[in-house]
């Protein structure tokens, strides 16, 4: 039986025609609600790391498994996620990333064993990975105003620093309250409410993005090569063979993954684009962003509870002056970057960045827990003051088509900084022995990688806001992924 049009509509039309939409603003939210717990994941669990390893024995080096199994995947499938965003369209992959997500949040709560919840992680992180880029363009998409486009770039990325506030002291609340198991359970109803709304979101257009298996598999392969020998250097010697041969593994991968994209006529990462010299500097600063900021928290958590004696629950509580100005901040970048351009704001918040890391180096186990709260400030305002204008940066580098590809190129040099900070640092001050000698290390390393890209930004990046770069041409047949009455001019 063929069903009735509703009145005042002619019999022609498509149900999404009278479908309900969420409003710009409302679109908006639900992407920064998502970002919020996949951003919730990279932290939440460091702080539950002591008690997962009480339940089930575990070494420090399968605990790291923990964080950087998420970490991990979620870098490596962003080259290829920001394609899919392209591909199906930025709702579709939202929502399917989403779903991914939220199922494998129930299977970590429920994991029987450690090795059922690193590989519930990992897949985890692989959901993520596909509502990272996703979540971005949805925001792109809802305004065709470049300043609300700022602006709604600034509160997605808040979502992300609200998140990196909330992490240690969720984390150690439900750990300490109610088991380390529902530090994951408390992702399923957020991925519930977000779900439903997205059953209202505009949809996405479609675009014919194409996909690259070889360099994707690849990518996968270094990336996990290269956390394996670091973290195993840490536990079983850098000179092991296990870890240079993890480190072989991952040059040999590297290798055929540039040689594999030079060749490919549609590549997961076309190294054109990183002719632009924008596009290359703010790759770099968010690695080094990423592995200074998430490297740090993993250590100073493990600073808290091993070495001060503090319980999860206080040891989070001890990063909410940190974070708490990343989120502050955060919103303070969004109008920086729009009155003054990207350059700026990025510059400053990275040499606040990097002297905070500096005035780190003089902390010890018995400094003032006051006076030690006070120096993790610098880490959370440079961070948050950074983030946004890096963001602006690099979707003001490319064509608007390339939005997806840009944001995933981004997203995986960020949390591939973070997986590779977690796994270094972890490594360094696995002996508990020569801990702070590990951490000063590390704390150099982070430092002088900011340095290098400070100086880039200054050297290459424009000031004021940028031109679309028109250099590189499009890709083949590759189409918009905003909807039709979006923005498609130049200047954005």
């Amino acid at each position: 039986m063929s069903r009735r049009p509703a009145a005042g509509h002619p019999a022609g039309a498509k149900a999404a025609d009278v479908r309900p939409t969420l409003s710009p603003n409302a679109t908006v939210l639900v992407a920064c609600l998502a970002f919020f717990v996949i951003t919730l994941d990279t932290t939440v669990v460091n702080v539950a790391l002591p008690s997962i390893g009480a339940q089930w024995d575990g070494q420090v080096s399968a605990l790291q498994w923990v964080v950087t199994a998420y970490t991990l995947l979620f870098a490596a499938l962003l080259l290829s996620a920001g394609a899919i965003s392209d591909r199906i369209g930025a709702s579709r992959a939202f929502t399917i990333g989403l779903s991914v997500f939220t199922l494998m949040s129930a299977l970590c709560g429920l994991a029987p064993s450690l090795d059922v919840l690193i590989i519930a992680r990992a897949i985890q992180g692989a959901g993520a990975a596909v509502m990272m880029p996703a979540s971005l363009a949805l925001v792109r998409q809802a305004y065709d105003d470049p300043s609300l486009r700022a602006r709604g770039i600034a509160w997605w990325t808040a979502g992300g620093g609200a998140a990196v506030a909330a992490g240690p002291v969720v984390g150690g609340a439900l750990t300490t309250g109610l088991g380390w198991r529902w530090i994951f359970f408390i992702n399923i109803p957020v991925g519930i409410v977000a779900l439903i709304g997205m059953l209202r979101a505009p949809r996405s257009a479609r675009g014919q993005a194409p996909m690259d298996p070889a360099g994707q598999i690849t990518a996968v392969l270094a990336l996990a090569a290269l956390v394996f020998a670091v973290i195993n250097g840490g536990s079983g010697g850098w000179t092991s063979p296990a870890t240079l041969a993890g480190f072989a593994v991952a040059v040999v991968a590297a290798v055929v993954f540039l040689v594999a994209e030079s060749r490919q006529s549609n590549p997961a990462v076309p190294l054109a684009m990183f002719r632009n010299p924008a596009v290359a500097v703010c790759t770099s600063a968010g690695l080094a962003l990423n592995l200074g900021y998430y490297g740090l928290v993993f250590v100073f958590t493990i600073f808290f509870q091993e070495h001060r004696g503090a319980s999860a629950l206080m040891a989070g509580l001890m990063f909410i002056p940190m974070t708490a100005f990343t989120t502050l901040v955060n919103l303070l970048a969004g109008r920086l970057t729009n009155r003054h351009g990207p350059r700026f704001p990025l510059i400053i918040g990275q040499v606040i960045q990097t002297l905070g890391i500096l005035g780190l180096l003089f902390v010890t186990e018995d400094t003032p827990t006051p006076l030690l709260l006070v120096l993790l400030v610098p880490l959370g305002i440079g961070g948050g003051l950074a983030i946004p204008p890096l963001t602006t940066a690099m979707l003001e580098s490319v064509a608007h088509e390339r939005a997806g590809l840009a944001s995933g190129v981004l997203s995986a040099a960020r949390q591939f900084g973070g997986a590779i900070g977690v796994a270094l640092l972890g490594a360094l001050i696995a002996d508990s022995a020569h801990f702070m000698t590990g951490m000063r290390i590390s704390l150099l390393i982070g430092a002088g990688l900011l340095v290098a890209t400070t100086l880039a930004v200054v050297r290459f990046l424009p000031a004021g806001h940028q031109h679309m770069d028109t250099s590189e041409p499009a890709p083949r047949e590759a189409e918009t992924v905003v909807p039709a009455h979006s923005d498609t001019s130049q200047t954005r």
